[in-house]
């Protein structure tokens, strides 16, 4: 009788410890921050909303961001940056754009054409 009750305790144990275990396991969390940045991309290509707008959300988004101490995905700087030149604010546009290089250097590439084509004079304008 010792014996089988030793054995139901080892197994009780046994089990309690895989529960505990299994309840204190933490879920891994995302890379990233998204937030509401793909239906704001989503948005920005359907022409859905003004930039203002999106420049709102998508800042709001970085907020929250720096507050959970995590990053922004890659791009996210930049479409700041592209809502920024077309809202005539360039100053914040090469805020973003040097931030999205500086954080993702290999980002530096596309920044560089979309600088080059912010300078560059428009077609048929005269």
């Amino acid at each position: 009788m010792t014996r089988l009750s030793c054995t139901n305790v080892a197994a009780s144990l046994s089990i309690a410890g895989a529960l505990l275990m299994a309840g204190c396991a933490t879920k891994p969390q995302p890379l990233y921050y998204w937030g509401d940045y793909q239906p704001q991309l989503y948005g920005h290509f359907m022409k859905e909303k003004a930039p203002q707008e999106q420049i709102a959300t998508l800042e709001a988004g970085l907020e929250e961001a720096r507050a959970s101490g995590r990053s922004v995905p890659p791009g996210y700087l930049a479409h700041l940056g592209i809502l920024h030149a077309q809202a005539e604010h360039p100053d914040q546009m090469l805020k973003y754009f040097e931030a999205e290089k500086t954080r993702y250097p290999e980002s530096a590439a596309y920044i560089d054409f979309l600088l080059r084509k912010v300078k560059q004079p428009q077609q048929g304008a005269r």
